[in-house]
């Protein structure tokens, strides 16, 4: 289940970052504005799983662990009580002269001392006379059971051949390498060219006698003659607007049924009339939305 989870919002996220470019590149700002946002939340989302599944983890790891030493404490409690009382002389309890005195514990204590001492005495005269002897019957035992120099199959290097640090892989580093030059540069690619498609360049104007735009209007509610032609006029007036030059005479015809055609003299150039036909497609006025069905530039007269 964890890894659908990741596995969905991986192609959300994938889905959201598309349609982000693709509405930013047809200027359709606020659907542009949707997709960010829901691709904000889609990563939120995957980062707080991941979160959520780390500290899940290490919660039962800590379960596991407090119940390992609870179980390690019942073990020592169940032994403490099962073990026998081995010093129950040592205790005065037992003694009904309880100002007595007891010299058991001094006298064990000075034999210990005495027998350290004599067994140290013993351990050096047996190291002294006896080291080598020792090591060569020892090394004599353990000779057949030592590798042959070769290794078992005869190619095995030995342990003194092998290094410390096993050898890099510069293939797979080289892989990695390449893999993140190739999308750091696609990357910067979209990112470069989605900033110069959004940018306003001056250039000459068409050899036409004027720009038009045929797009449909539909209301939500009130579909109404007056109101869904006032909407249009919104609509029209709003995206006619945000184009770069100063189009002054821009008149728009009711051409029945919920369409209308816009006429803008001078023409628009092809950047200016790619930003009116997004403008027109993302904007909303009174419960009203567009959908263009055409734009082209009208031939000069001859």
């Amino acid at each position: 289940m964890k890894y659908v989870s990741y596995l969905v919002g991986g192609v959300a996220a994938a889905a959201a970052a598309v349609y982000l470019f693709v509405y930013l590149y047809r200027w359709e700002w606020q659907r542009a504005l949707t997709s960010g946002i829901l691709l904000l939340i889609v990563e939120v989302f995957l980062v707080a799983a991941v979160l959520l599944s780390r500290l899940g983890r290490l919660e039962r790891r800590l379960a596991e662990t407090e119940a390992r030493a609870e179980e390690v404490q019942r073990r020592l409690q169940q032994s403490r009580e099962a073990a026998p009382d081995r010093f129950r002389w040592l205790d005065t309890r037992h003694f009904d002269n309880r100002n007595g005195t007891y010299v058991f514990v001094p006298v064990l204590m000075a034999a210990g001392a005495a027998l350290s001492v004599i067994a140290l005495v013993i351990q050096k005269i047996a190291s002294s006379t006896g080291r080598a002897r020792a090591e060569r019957l020892l090394a004599g035992r353990l000779a057949s059971l030592a590798a042959p120099a070769g290794g078992i199959r005869g190619d095995v290097p030995g342990i003194e051949e092998r290094p410390a640090v096993p050898p890099s892989r510069p293939r797979r580093t080289l892989f990695k390498a390449a893999a993140g030059g190739v999308c750091t540069a696609l990357l910067a690619f979209l990112t470069f060219f989605l900033a110069d498609t959004v940018q306003t360049h001056p250039t000459s104007p068409p050899d036409s006698a004027a720009s038009t735009v045929v797009f449909h209007v539909a209301m939500r509610n009130a579909d109404t003659g007056p109101v869904r032609d006032g909407a249009a006029r919104d609509l029209w007036e709003t995206c006619r607007r945000s184009t770069a030059g100063s189009r002054e005479h821009a008149p728009l015809s009711n051409l029945g049924d919920g369409v209308y055609a816009g006429v803008i003299r001078p023409p628009l150039p092809g950047h200016d009339l790619f930003r009116l036909r997004g403008c027109l497609m993302d904007i909303t006025a009174n419960r009203a939305t567009a959908v263009v069905l055409g734009e082209g530039q009208v031939p000069p007269t001859p």
